[in-house]
């Protein structure tokens, strides 16, 4: 019998429900090569699954009041029955049980259409003919398939939020209540709140979890905002159920927003908070609970002592990434996840379609200088990288283990070096797998390297072109230019790589002129090839970057901040051009999407825009002269 106490690792909803998020299955790994009792629960999908059934959905259609009454619960309640007859077939097919079912769903006569189903009539051709043609033509079966049943899952998901719980969304759940919040009040009040059925539905799922662990130790991670809500439902449930179990609370929301966390109230559902990378703050907690260790040597973990919160932080150094152990999915239903298909764009389909085991190259960082990140912080600054030898042992590993061999790479920004190493090793050991991940443009990633990546399985990479402006992209210190990102992007297409642009806009100082010429270059980099997805977000500064924490280098003044005892992250700046960047983001978002779909890239792209914008400065064939220079 292990002398440590048993460990259960939690994935709160809502994360993703394609593959589980990796967070548990990094702790799970680490604890059990430290010989640490530990297992692990995706409750997330759990939710969702139980939810998605024939008594799930009369549950949900209970809830229903004349009241409320929306297009997706008319749709709903019009057509229950066939909802109800549909819905485990649908599912199984999702979760790859049932291939045989596409046919009758893409006869359009299987699944109930709702509201969701009306962004097919955007594609519908002139003659009336197949709306979809343009994306699967006269095969893709499979394919058109999860693209309707997704679509027949996200009106049930509209359902849930209409008639059950407005905060409830597949992939972000209540994130009002957390994000940024700089009282607890908002959330004490929800967690108070009689329970509705979603919260119902959790309760019921966590003390199963409990029942079949017997945990003395919960880890509960909370990778963003939309996942909290449910982590405290969680640990509420764990500690009215049995106060001994103790209850700890970490993971991405918690190291970026819950650094300055004063709340006691925090600590009627966690009796612990733990900062940044898990493992040596939870082998020093276990030592505690152990009576190996006394209380002062704990490590970044907050704690209420006599009504106060207490941050107690030893000094001892962190586990090297070399050391951290090999993730374990063992004991997730990686059987069970839901392969979606939301958006029919190639690249973009990957975040939601396929189980992908996740794998951080290295911690952290190499580059760690843009301003709008938050290089201050330890996910960030603290760069650790292991041999390219070790990760490939991981890789078999893990492929042994779940019989999969697609890997998405989780790192900020993957180093060239080590993804050149790590492709060498790949070949060497023969491991054919497929992988994508993030990085930087930069012009480290020559044709002849991007070659080399594809050869070792790269199928796809993403990266940030932010601002499509050389004079912003300086001021961010991004440390590329339009002209490299279009010839790197270019040798990842050539070498039959999808790439993704990540892009923003609202970025101190930036004009509409910048807009308007952020967008033109995006136009014209998917004319050339160069890039096959993006996706524009707004600028949110953040106190733990740069341009938060010296605005004026920016040009930008900071509004002045709340008193905060419980979320702090984002913050609102005045800027002196006075932009309206929420009117062009939705420009943008527009036009984007377009894109994606072949979509209006012969257009003059002041088109998109409602209002009247100034014609962009950029040249008509400027990165096609960029491309013709390399």
């Amino acid at each position: 019998m292990s002398p440590h106490p048993k460990v259960l690792a939690v994935i709160p909803p809502m994360t993703q429900l394609n593959t589980p998020y990796p967070s548990t299955a990094y702790l799970t790994g680490f604890l059990r090569s430290r010989a640490v009792p530990a297992v692990q629960e995706d409750l997330a999908l759990a939710l969702v699954l139980k939810l998605l059934t024939p008594e799930g959905l009369q549950a949900i259609r209970a809830q229903v009041t004349p009241g409320k009454r929306t297009p997706a619960i008319n749709a709903f309640d019009t057509h229950f029955d066939r909802y109800v007859e549909t819905i485990a077939p649908t599912i199984a097919f999702l979760q790859g049980r049932d291939a045989t079912l596409m046919h009758r769903i893409c006869s359009r006569e299987f699944l109930p259409e709702g509201p969701r189903f009306e962004s097919l009539d955007v594609y519908v051709n002139e003659d009336g003919g197949d709306p979809m043609a343009w994306a699967f033509g006269a095969l893709g079966t499979h394919d058109r398939a999860r693209h309707l049943a997704t679509l027949y899952l996200n009106d049930l998901a509209d359902v849930l939020r209409d008639a059950v719980d407005p905060r409830f969304e597949f992939v972000r759940y209540a994130e009002s209540l957390a994000s940024s919040q700089p009282t607890f009040e908002p959330l004490a009040q929800a967690l108070a709140a009689p329970q509705n059925l979603v919260d119902v539905t959790l309760h019921e799922l966590t003390l199963e979890a409990l029942k079949r662990h017997a945990p003395k130790v919960v880890l509960i991670s909370v990778p963003f905002p939309g996942a909290v809500y449910a982590a405290f439902r969680i640990a509420q449930t764990i500690k009215a159920h049995d106060p001994s179990v103790v209850t700890v609370l970490g993971g991405g929301f918690v190291n970026t927003e819950l650094r300055e966390l004063t709340e006691p109230r925090v600590f009627d559902h966690f009796d612990f908070v733990t900062l940044d990378a898990g493992e040596r703050p939870v082998l020093a907690l276990l030592e505690h609970l152990e009576g190996k260790r006394p209380a002062s040597q704990l490590v970044r973990t907050y704690s209420r002592h006599d009504g106060e919160v207490r941050f107690t932080n030893f000094a001892e150094p962190d586990i090297a990434f070399a050391e951290v152990g090999t993730p374990t999915w063992d004991g997730l239903p990686l059987n069970r996840y839901l392969s979606l298909l939301d958006m029919l764009n190639p690249m973009h389909r990957l975040w939601s379609d396929g189980r992908w085991n996740k794998l951080t190259v290295a911690h952290g960082c190499y580059w760690k200088k843009c301003s709008f990140c938050d290089v201050s912080l330890d996910y960030i600054s603290r760069y650790d990288a292991a041999t390219a030898e070790t990760l490939v042992s991981r890789i078999e590993t893990i492929v042994k283990e779940t019989g999969q061999t697609g890997f998405h790479f989780v790192d900020e920004a993957a180093p060239p070096k080590s993804l050149k190493a790590l492709a060498a090793e790949l070949v060497r050991r023969k491991m054919p797998i497929s992988w994508w991940g993030n990085i930087r443009f930069e012009k480290s990633f020559t044709p002849a390297l991007c070659k080399q990546l594809a050869d070792s399985g790269c199928i796809a990479v993403s990266g940030g072109l932010e601002v499509a402006s050389d004079r912003l992209l300086a001021l961010m210190k991004k440390g590329v230019s339009v002209d490299q990102v279009a010839r790197v992007t270019h040798a990842f297409t050539d070498a039959g790589i999808l790439v993704h642009a990540y892009l923003m806009y609202g970025f101190p100082t930036q004009t509409v002129q910048d807009t308007v010429d952020a967008l033109e270059y995006v136009r014209q980099l998917f004319a050339a090839g160069c890039i096959q997805s993006g996706f524009f977000h707004r600028f949110t500064c953040t106190v733990h970057s740069p341009v938060g924490k010296n605005p004026s280098e920016f040009g930008v003044s900071l509004h002045e901040l709340p008193k905060v005892s419980f979320a702090k992250n984002d913050i609102g700046f005045i800027d002196p051009t006075g932009v309206d960047h929420d009117a062009l983001g939705v420009a943008l978002k527009k036009a984007i999407y377009n894109f994606m779909h072949g979509i209006g890239l012969e257009e003059d792209v002041r088109s998109w825009f409602d209002v009247a914008v100034p014609k962009t400065k950029v040249a008509k064939h400027r990165i096609e002269r960029a491309l013709a220079a390399e």
